[in-house]
């Protein structure tokens, strides 16, 4: 029989006498409303592919859940309660609702715009989003400019971003735990001069010849800590010193104005954009090389990432990005964790 009116006081059409402190199934409502519109638990159960008594079951809880009784049941026949037909349209919105958003990150509906951070302008992974573009123009993929992979890591454990490229082997453990890899490119990292510097005018820098030089990496930047550590590894041995932490020069100019004033030579990558009163030139004997990787949260879906991976995947293979060189030289741990990445 149905409850009397007076069995639960103070509840209003929201069921929100007790409801803040809980959290509420929406599997529970999803066999309420196949209850309610079958009238039947055996053809209900059918419906929603479970045993008769599980479904029972789990009409008790939700009742439990709710302080209300929502079915009258009689071995002919089942039939809402006042409260059971009141719940009937708040269960389809929150049902409607997670069927949103569940298909908007399942590649179901219209997709949200994917960030993707591309470090700076000109580089390897400005080149993969044009093609993952143009392989999927209904996708927003937004460009966003970090200085670092491991500052960009922290925006994208935190829902902030959703994609960059980077030293993968340079972040925690703990953070590459939660994150997933795709090798990209053995990028030839290359030195940057002042134009009247006496290394200027080589074609390529050997890394003897900057031993008693101090080289700029990035030390005191926590958002490029991949970077400095990469830069460490490359000097040690080699007489070359590390730049001491200095404030972080935002844009070409004031980079131009800070590396005219410090002169110190400047870590880069081959297609690191060119500055005035500037040169680039590439490192040799042996070719270091800066592993880059297109990197995005564990679980993520979405075709964007979809359509980074395939691109990224196209322009290695056309440019024989992921080929090293016989003298090319990277970490051990580097190359272990590309390695490791390209074979799964």
């Amino acid at each position: 029989m149905p409850a009397p009116a007076d069995r639960f006081p103070d509840r209003s059409p929201g069921f929100s006498s007790g409801l803040p402190h809980r959290h509420l199934d929406p599997r529970l409502l999803r066999g309420f409303l196949v209850v309610a519109e079958e009238l039947h638990f055996t053809r209900a159960a059918a419906r929603l592919y479970v045993a008769q008594q599980a479904l029972s079951r789990d009409i008790r809880r939700l009742e439990r859940e709710l302080g209300a009784e929502l079915f009258v049941r009689t071995t002919r026949q089942v039939t809402p309660t006042a409260d059971g037909e009141r719940l009937v349209p708040y269960a389809r919105r929150v049902l409607e609702a997670q069927d949103a958003l569940l298909s908007a990150f399942a590649g179901d509906g219209p997709e949200r715009p994917l960030l993707v951070d591309v470090n700076s302008p000109g580089l390897v992974s400005g080149r993969v989003l044009d093609r993952a573009r143009a392989l999927a123009p209904e996708c927003e993929l937004m460009a966003r400019f970090e200085s670092g992979l491991t500052g960009a890591a922290g925006e994208i454990l935190a829902g902030r971003l959703d994609a960059s490229f980077g030293r993968f082997a340079g972040l925690d453990p703990a953070v590459r735990a939660r994150l997933e890899q795709q090798p990209v490119r053995y990028e030839p990292m290359a030195v940057v001069l002042p134009e009247d510097h006496h290394l200027a005018g080589l074609d390529a820098v050997p890394l003897d010849a900057l031993a008693g030089e101090t080289v700029y990496a990035g030390a005191g930047n926590p958002r490029t800590r991949e970077w400095t550590d990469l830069a460490l590894h490359l000097f040690e041995g080699r007489g070359i010193a590390l730049a001491p932490p200095a404030p972080v020069a935002v844009g070409a100019d004031e980079f131009r104005r800070v590396m005219a004033k410090k002169r110190n030579p400047v870590l880069a990558v081959v297609d690191f954009p060119a500055m005035s009163e500037t040169v680039r030139k590439p490192l040799v004997g042996p070719v270091p090389l800066s592993p880059v990787s297109l990197v995005w949260r564990k679980g993520l879906v979405h075709p964007g990432i979809d359509a980074l991976r395939r691109a990224a995947g196209e322009l290695a293979a056309e440019e024989g990005w992921l080929r090293r060189p016989a003298d090319g030289w990277i970490p051990a741990l580097d190359a272990l964790v590309m390695a490791h990445a390209r074979g799964r």
